[in-house]
């Protein structure tokens, strides 16, 4: 996703705060942030402003192919490659001032269909699937001449393009001799991985993970010992920083912990496949860790909790999962990675890629478990709950979700997060950052209608909250003095949320989020055929039922069902009780 750092490239005039409040609290966030990411970030700014940065991307000869082995391009058709964005701004300009999302046309220059050719060639090796994979080439190459356009805009982009163009190539045997045409392409994306590393790193979120694996990757293809090894220890490095001993990452995001760990594993797949040496430590054990720390917070068909940032990403998916289904990703990490099935002993993927069958999974979740950032628990017949904590805060928190709280029976995301609807919203739909990304599109309480943290940039937030654990749950304290205890407790099928408040507020609104169904209002609570749901708290409150907004995909936002108390001090206590249907025998 687009980085955001102090200052974003791809900052809306609808997050600028005026005066010398916002450069307060920019610089707030900046002590937060902490100063390597800041003076990451303050020399890629400088590159930018003294031209080393463009200078470092000049204008090329597009490359030529062919780039596939004896594939001859079908005429193509015409393509729309460039959406709104200028393609003959130079790479480095086109985010300056965006007017529309990009994230849909990312998606398009990412060459997913360049797998699903290869794939068929392997099948029906008569058949015209590697030509048309070599038209697809042929046809982005000239639309998209280095390094101009909204293609080049991005080196997270770049390296992911970089893998997909050559995994496509491995699975088509062409990997290890490259035609004129793939050598000049890759050489390229490798150029663009190198000229904004700064940027990159200061992210701390996939970005440094994906270039530091993108570069890898081109090195191991082209024979540059220099860009393997560089980007080998960029990818240890980074291992190091973002994925913590228990697996969690440092990007608060099922979503992205997803690419990351998809990433990992096209990384490590090529590694072995060209025998070059191991990544240092700590990569094995974090990359492990991480697919450990998946498996807890994946839903039985795959489906994740929409927690964080979320695009819906599928990255290398030779399975043609989509970005709704994690399995895929997650047996192939866990072949990887940990030696073992995740339950899909079958899978197409890991099959394209020659992975060879292990033993499964031990079956069932923890019971209790607390990693960086997250607390969980599981309750009986497949029910399990998730506690956003942000215990330690030690990385920006991609939404003002703090305490916010996940509950899931089975594939029924009961309790759900509102989901990211887009990262730059079409015009005259602001309100999805305020709706969505915000306090009002997350499981917890808001004091005052105030947000929880002042929104910076589409990524950024300021004054973060203090969040410390407690048994069973987490707690925050605002910038205003607010604080905010959450419990979670679990007695088979019947679940409590325990809120405890204080502070200098005059009122208070605690919102469930609720999956669609069909809600009846009942005294203190709602049911349904899915749960029944009852308040009491120490003090009168008001509840009613709402209509909310959540996005289940990205770029799309529907209505959604909100349960929200609303109640004046001096409440001090609030009991949310859930009580999932009784288990059929058998």
């Amino acid at each position: 996703m687009p980085g955001d750092t102090i200052f974003s490239e791809a900052r809306s005039a609808a997050f600028a705060i005026p005066g010398w409040r916002g450069w307060w609290l920019r610089a707030d966030a900046a002590f937060r942030l902490g100063p390597r990411p800041v003076a990451l970030f303050a020399w890629h700014r400088l590159r930018l402003a003294s031209g080393l940065a463009h200078r470092a991307l000049p204008d090329l000869p597009a490359p030529r192919g062919p780039f596939l082995p004896d594939a001859e391009a079908l005429p193509s058709s015409d393509r729309d490659w460039h959406g709104p964005f200028n393609p003959a701004a130079h790479a480095l300009d086109v985010l300056a001032r965006p007017g529309a999302d990009i994230r849909a046309l990312w998606e398009a220059h990412r060459l997913g269909p360049l797998l699903t050719l290869a794939l068929a060639a392997q099948h029906d090796p008569k058949g015209d699937h590697l030509h048309r994979a070599e038209a697809l080439l042929a046809d982005w190459a000239a639309a998209n001449p280095p390094f101009r356009g909204p293609a080049w805009a991005c080196a997270q982009e770049a390296a992911l393009r970089a893998m997909g163009i050559s995994l496509t190539l491995a699975l088509l045997g062409a990997d290890r001799r490259l035609s004129p045409g793939a050598r000049a392409l890759l050489t390229l994306h490798a150029r663009r991985i190198r000229a904004t590393r700064a940027y990159g790193a200061a992210q701390d979120n996939n970005h440094p993970i994906s270039e530091a694996a993108g570069l890898f990757v081109c090195g191991l293809l082209l024979g540059s010992l220099w860009d393997q090894r560089a980007g080998a220890r960029a990818l240890s490095r980074a291992m190091a920083r973002l994925v913590s001993p228990c697996g969690a990452f440092a990007q608060a995001s099922p979503a992205y912990h997803r690419l990351m760990l998809d990433v990992l594993a096209i990384a490590e797949w090529f590694r072995r496949r060209h025998a070059a040496p191991g990544f240092a430590a700590p990569f094995a054990a974090r990359a492990a860790a991480a697919t450990h720390w998946f498996a807890r917070i994946m839903a039985p068909n795959g489906a994740l909790p929409r927690i964080g940032p979320c695009d819906d990403s599928a990255f290398a998916d030779l399975s043609g999962a989509g970005g709704q289904d994690a399995r895929a990703s997650l047996e192939r990490a866990s072949r990887l990675f940990l030696g073992l099935s995740a339950g899909l002993p079958d899978d197409a993927g890991c099959r394209a890629l020659g992975l060879a069958a292990a033993p499964a999974m031990p079956v069932g979740a923890d019971r209790l478990w607390r990693s960086a950032g997250w607390f969980g628990r599981s309750g009986a017949g497949g029910a399990r709950g998730v506690l956003r904590t942000g215990v330690p805060l030690r990385f920006r928190p991609g939404q003002a979700d703090l305490l916010h709280f996940d509950l899931w029976d089975g594939n029924e995301n009961l309790l759900r997060d509102g989901g990211s609807g887009a990262y730059l919203p079409p015009p005259g739909f602001d309100w999805w950052q305020r709706m969505l990304a915000g306090g009002l599109g997350h499981n917890l309480i808001t004091f005052d209608d105030a947000e929880p943290m002042p929104r910076l940039g589409p990524f950024l937030f300021g004054r973060w909250p203090r969040c410390r654990a407690i048994p069973d749950g987490a707690k925050t304290r605002d910038w205003r003095g607010n604080r905010h205890a959450r419990r979670i407790e679990c007695r088979g099928r019947l679940w409590r949320v325990e809120d405890q408040v204080r502070g200098d507020f005059r009122r208070l609104a605690l919102r469930w989020r609720l999956c669609p169904g069909d809600w009846q209002r009942i005294p203190d609570g709602v049911e349904s055929a899915k749960a029944r749901i009852m308040l009491s708290a120490d003090a009168p409150f008001s509840l009613e039922l709402i209509r909310g907004w959540e996005s289940p995909a990205y770029g799309r936002v529907e209505p959604s069902p909100v349960l929200e108390l609303r109640a004046n001090r001096p409440i001090g206590r609030i009991f949310t009780d859930i009580a999932l249907p009784k288990m059929r025998p058998g």
